[in-house]
């Protein structure tokens, strides 16, 4: 049997220092040693290569063994227990013996494979009861507590009790993953490092992956030799993933950043929130220290209290600001807007309207007119920076503290404007409200130049080794807006929005009131003309005609003055028919007789059999089947009546005028409108036509397309057809074409109720 161990030799550089294996080093810390079980058979298939030191026992005497083999029944059916009742990676411990010795276990499943990691057993560990008593000291702070840096102090504190390390932190992350140390207990001749901060760099994305799956991460001595693992070697490619192992050997260049700091132990607790790493509990000792499992399991505890308390301390530390934020929102949300400008300039000067968000100013965009009140900018300004946040947010909302990110070419606007808070009031324009924050230079102190993070010194890579305190002034950058703060915004910005519709559906209301106080005047002014037309004008009208009717019975008057008379009478006649027709027309707007059902064939036959007997000329009308139909009945008579006038009139010279009026069938949409389903009757003739390109255009008041003395009538006919069919709910339109007849097709709706 061959074996080899899978210790990872990668080289790391600058380029790729980022990528490090550090899950699969292929080598342990010597505190405990290491055992892999294949699942299915539990043959031992790695071992660390420190078991002689543990169980007298070299691990070339383990490999490619059952474990009960070499451990015997007993230990297997411990473990066996162990796996089956899903006590792995959980608060339970394992006690194992083996070959004679006692060990502390922890196992977890990697792959195909069971970790097994086992320390020796310690009789000098604390007891139970003396967890138990930090545990409840711990309890009373949480109560004793309200601000969640007073808690990670007491954190701390406590955790260096229960530990014993010389330097216990409560490390948070920012949303780069820069790290503050936010909380310290230490020894009293340490140099504090409290407020100092830490480039991301420090702990890069792969180690932060670990720290989400590995809560607790034990480094007993600075200076340990790394132990390989070894495996049978049955196959390419072997290797073993310690992602979840509390021995797992750690970084060299991890362990050369502690060299530089002078640590010599070290005991990581990560604190996760909201699926997030939020920070760490890092315990430092300078020189050797290892725990037993059991002190590590109370420390770890320790971060569980923290994390279970983060969201209810921040909402805490929030309250204040939101009960503040809260009350000027009542306040403002009470101002009653209107449409005049004095309006607006009044409510942009309201207090509340900055207290809502503490903000320093705030600036009102309405269609294309600025109100500020606190804003330093020019109205040109504000203008551009609403345009570009519209078009950055794509009509939505935006916040940053850092507006010198997102306009790197316009440092002096940021230099006046740090942060501010934009919401859309219209997704149709650039009207907007915007709250803005002043810059506010701040002093952060990193433990070192966060810019040299990693070096390449004669010794090869290294972690920075100057930890000298490095002061950076950050500018162009604003107070953070609280998630209280911004969401009493976005919820005035709703509001404010609905007010502004408000004004406007006010605006449009008053508009349609003006219009309609008109349309009432204009009425009025043609109910006048239609008693003008219907009296006033029709009575010389009929004595003209008198006069020159009477003239015209004079035999002795010359042949252009009888030309002249004939001429005046003709026009006399013209005007008379169209006064009439427009007294028709006008007086459909006000019928109101109701709908009746028609026999619309009986209908149309009366008006065909008047037409062929008073009509000098023979006349072909055919009538097919037609349908009943609703509507009012003399002006369902006066529609055909029109049309077949209208046909009559424009007949073909030299032909039989034949016109025949039918019914399509099947009931039909309307298109392009689709609103409903009508039948339709057809009244096709074989007249002169005309063409297409004016089939709207005729059924217009006035509209005639003939010399008028050629073809007699005042142009209302077909405008009075289109308007009995609207009256009817109903739709007509024409189809012609010049010398080939016209088809005119009537709509009547069989869905609607009249």
């Amino acid at each position: 049997m061959r074996i080899k161990d899978i210790v990872n030799r990668d080289l790391i550089n600058l380029t790729n220092c980022e990528q490090e294996p550090i899950h699969i080093p292929g080598s342990i810390q010597p505190h405990g040693f290491l055992l892999g079980l294949k699942i299915d058979s539990f043959l031992i298939d790695y071992c660390s290569g420190n078991t002689l030191d543990f169980i007298k026992v070299s691990h070339v005497m383990v490999l490619g063994k059952r474990f009960e083999e070499v451990f015997g029944q007993e230990a297997m059916r411990s473990l066996l227990d162990y796996i089956t009742t899903k006590q792995m990676l959980s608060s339970s411990l394992l006690k194992l013996t083996l070959l004679g010795c006692d060990f502390v276990c922890t196992v977890h499943q990697s792959g195909k494979v069971y970790i097994l990691e086992l320390e020796p057993g310690n009789p000098q560990y604390k007891m139970p009861n003396e967890v138990y008593d930090h545990t409840s000291q711990f309890l009373s702070y949480m109560h004793s507590t309200h601000s969640m840096q007073d808690l990670c102090s007491l954190v701390a504190k406590g955790t260096r009790e229960v530990t014993g390390y010389d330097r216990v932190m409560i490390y948070r992350f920012d949303s780069h993953y820069n790290g503050e140390v936010y909380a310290e207990s230490r020894r009293d001749d340490l140099e504090p490092f409290l407020g100092l901060h830490y480039p991301h760099t420090d702990i890069p994305a792969q180690a932060r992956n670990l720290y989400m799956k590995n809560l607790l991460r034990l480094i007993a001595d600075i200076e340990y030799t790394p132990v390989p693992v070894f495996t049978v070697d049955d196959e390419a490619g072997k290797n073993l993933d310690l992602s979840h192992s509390i021995l797992r050997s750690t970084s060299p260049i991890h362990v050369q950043y502690l060299h530089n700091m002078g640590v010599g132990a070290t005991l990581t607790i990560s604190l996760i929130y909201k699926q997030k790493l939020w920070g760490l509990i890092a315990c430092h000792h300078y020189s050797p220290k290892n725990l037993t499992p059991e002190i590590r399991r109370a420390a770890l505890l320790q971060g569980h209290f923290i994390t279970s308390q983060i969201g209810l301390r921040q909402s805490q530390e929030e309250y204040e600001i939101y009960k503040k934020v809260n009350s000027a929102f009542d306040k403002i949300d009470t101002f009653n807007l209107s449409a005049d400008k004095e309006s607006f300039d009044e409510f942009i000067t309201q207090p509340e309207l900055l207290e809502i968000c503490n903000a320093s100013g705030v600036s009102l965009i309405v269609d294309g007119n600025v109100y500020k009140h606190g804003v330093i900018h020019s109205d040109e300004e504000v203008l551009f920076l609403a345009d570009f946040l519209t078009e950055h947010s794509i009509n939505t909302s935006f916040s940053t503290d850092k507006l010198l990110n997102q306009l790197p070419d316009h440092k002096k606007l940021c230099e006046k404007t740090a942060g501010l808070i934009y919401h859309s009031l219209d997704l149709d324009s650039n009207n907007c409200i915007i709250w803005y924050r002043p810059e506010t230079k701040s002093e952060v102190l990193w433990a070192g130049d966060p810019t040299k993070s990693i070096i390449l010194d004669k010794n090869g890579l290294s972690p920075r080794n100057s930890f000298n305190l490095w002061k950076e002034i950050v500018d162009c950058t604003s107070k953070p807006w609280f998630q209280s703060e911004l969401d009493a915004t976005a919820s005035y910005a709703f509001s404010l929005q609905r007010q502004l519709n408000m004004i406007l559906v006010m605006k449009e209301e008053e508009k349609y009131r003006t219009l309609s106080e008109m349309l009432k005047e204009a009425n009025a002014e043609l109910e006048n003309i239609n008693w003008i037309s219907s009296h006033d004008l029709q009575e010389p009208l009929r004595k003209l005609q008198l006069i020159s009717s009477h003239l015209l019975l004079e035999q002795d008057m010359p042949p252009h003055v009888v030309d002249m008379l004939k001429r005046l009478n003709f026009s006399a006649e013209r005007m008379h028919t169209l006064l009439a027709d427009i007294l028709q027309y006008a007086r459909l707007n006000n019928n109101k007789d109701t709908f009746e059902e028609i026999e619309l064939k009986e209908l149309i036959k009366m008006i065909s059999d008047d037409e062929v007997d008073s009509s000098d000329f023979q006349i072909s009308i055919t009538i097919g089947k037609l349908p009943k139909i609703k509507g009012v009945k003399f002006l369902i008579k006066q529609l055909f009546a029109n049309l077949i006038s209208n046909s009559l009139k424009y007949a073909k010279a030299g032909f039989t005028p034949k016109i025949e009026i039918l019914s399509i069938g099947a009931p039909k949409v309307f298109t392009p409108h689709g609103d409903g389903l009508f039948d339709v009757i057809t009244v096709q003739d074989n007249g002169i036509g005309f063409d297409q390109k004016y089939a709207e255009s005729i059924f217009n008041i006035f509209t005639k397309l003939h010399i008028s003395s050629e073809y007699s009538g005042s142009g209302i006919g077909l405008a009075l057809c289109k308007k009995i069919m609207q009256k009817h709910n109903g739709h007509i339109k024409a189809k012609s074409a010049v010398g080939e007849g016209t088809t005119i097709s009537l709509y009547f709706p069989i869905d609607k109720k009249s």
